[in-house]
């Protein structure tokens, strides 16, 4: 089964723009699963488990704006968690369901929780990827350091290399898996050489908000109601264990999974790490 690429027109403060995001599974089933990327990413690090799901699902994984084949703003300013959860709802419109659920990795798992604490939500269960109410300051340093930088390649060859040295985190992936991840999330110029797709300008909000210090969300996280699964890569800088394990006593009580050899974040490229997000969301 192959994806189906569609578009969403959304509003920012600036104007219109155009939201990608690809769909599996039967349009008419009213099963919904919204899985969303992180800072830099896109909807296609999801292939493999929505390919895996379309059989249950209809399986919705967006380019948010400034990522992948979406459009970018035209303020920088609007790259933020508002902007994104205002898209979202738009996204859940077009699909013209009540209901969804909900995978977000790191900033997909932002949005997610932003949209799941807002009264009427339509999040029904949220899976949150190496992500909850504090952020720590290590990752954002980390994050912060890379992020718009926006370095270009002369072949796509060294494009993998690069994209295999900064997200090392991942965990062990195959070079086929590697070079998919990197494929999805570059674009070769006019010039010939390769690039990202994101729009660098994602950095500047986040550089202006960064004040070198832990991003503490709990209010908003005990505000979600829906059953919760809480997934952390084992050896993450970004959701630490003792943060993970608090996830589990407040708020939802989100039920905890662990996978070892993996920073952050969990890439669910393998039938194992699927299998995690497969039997909770599809668990009475």
């Amino acid at each position: 089964m192959t994806a189906k690429q569609q578009t969403v027109q959304c509003l920012s403060p600036s104007g219109l723009h155009r939201m990608s995001y690809y769909e599996w599974g039967a349009r008419d089933n009213p099963r919904v699963l919204v899985c969303v990327h992180g800072l830099t990413r896109n909807g296609r690090d999801f292939d493999a488990l929505a390919e895996a799901l379309s059989g249950h699902y209809r399986v919705i994984c967006p380019d948010v704006v400034g990522r992948g084949q979406s459009a970018h703003l035209r303020d920088p300013s609007a790259y933020a968690i508002p902007q994104y959860v205002a898209d979202m709802v738009t996204l859940i419109a077009r699909l013209n369901v009540d209901s969804v659920h909900w995978l977000g990795t790191s900033m997909g798992g932002l949005i997610g929780m932003a949209l799941a604490a807002q009264e009427g939500t339509p999040v029904r269960k949220l899976v949150l990827n190496d992500v909850g109410p504090l952020v720590t300051v290590e990752s954002l340093r980390r994050i912060a350091a890379y992020v718009g930088n926006d370095p270009d390649w002369a072949s796509i060859d060294e494009a993998v290399a690069y994209v295999r040295e900064v997200s090392a985190p991942f965990g062990p992936l195959t070079d086929a898996q590697w070079y998919h991840l990197t494929e999805s999330s570059v674009v070769q110029r006019p010039d010939g050489r390769w690039a990202f797709r994101y729009d660098p300008r994602i950095a500047e909000p986040f550089r202006a908000a960064f004040a070198d210090k832990d991003i503490e969300l709990w209010s908003l996280y005990q505000a979600i109601s829906c059953p919760t699964l809480a997934i952390r890569g084992g050896e993450s800088d970004l959701l630490t264990r003792d943060t993970w394990q608090r996830m589990g006593e407040c708020g939802p009580r989100a039920q905890l999974a662990e996978i070892p050899g993996v920073g952050h974040a969990p890439m669910f490229q393998s039938d194992a790490q699927i299998a995690i997000v497969r039997d909770f969301l599809l668990s009475a």
